[in-house]
């Protein structure tokens, strides 16, 4: 898969001219201003959205963020139709990248990491996407095998999985990437654990802590 430039002049999410997104205005009277002030508040938010759309502004985001993530947070690889969720906790951001490029770039980060590892889930149904359906699917499982590597892929039906989001963003953050990818149910979840503590170790502190209760 070849990366390819949006050239194009808009904001992907809010279809705002990127010029309208720097506003300025006067309120005239004490009726407009209310009207006004939403109206800005409005404006800015949707600039927020796209502020780290294109370029390389995706990276600089998520190397921002991987030092104050920790276990219980989330990184999203998402293709082109997944969902600007609502919940406060979860913050997305359009890379206007290739998806495959995405994916390596966030696995190397990870992999570069010493406070958090990925554990991989994707959605239940990219398993049986046949290749008449979505050509180029099966290219696409093979070359995610190979990016993730020897680390387990954990599948789950895909509105399990944004229920999931929204269940952990009421206390964690999340991150989404989304990719100009535009095959279904190629999004990918991870989820940050620790990278110095294990499960089986976590296990045997329990059982020390429960003998010596």
């Amino acid at each position: 898969m070849n990366l390819m430039r949006n050239t194009r002049k808009t904001c992907p999410v809010s279809g705002v001219p990127r010029k309208q997104q720097r506003v300025s205005f006067r309120a005239s009277g004490h009726a407009s201003a209310p009207f006004a002030l939403l109206k800005l508040g409005v404006l800015f938010a949707l600039a927020g959205v796209c502020s780290a759309a294109g370029g390389s502004d995706w990276k600089t985001v998520l190397l921002d963020r991987l030092p104050l993530y920790g276990h219980r947070n989330w990184i999203v690889v998402a293709d082109s139709a997944y969902p600007a969720q609502t919940a406060t906790g979860i913050e997305t951001i359009y890379s206007d990248a290739d998806h495959a490029e995405v994916l390596n770039v966030v696995f190397k980060a990870l992999a570069n990491s010493r406070h958090v590892t990925p554990i991989v889930f994707t959605d239940r149904e990219l398993n049986f996407l046949p290749e008449n359906d979505v050509p180029g699917i099966t290219s696409y499982r093979e070359a995610l095998k190979s990016v993730v590597g020897d680390r387990q892929i954990n599948a789950l039906p895909h509105e399990k999985l944004i229920e999931k989001l929204g269940q952990v963003s009421q206390n964690f953050r999340v991150l989404i990437i989304k990719t100009k990818m535009a095959m279904p149910y190629t999004s990918v979840f991870l989820q940050l654990d620790c990278a110095y503590w294990t499960p089986e170790q976590e296990t045997r502190l329990r059982a020390i802590a429960a003998a010596n209760h």
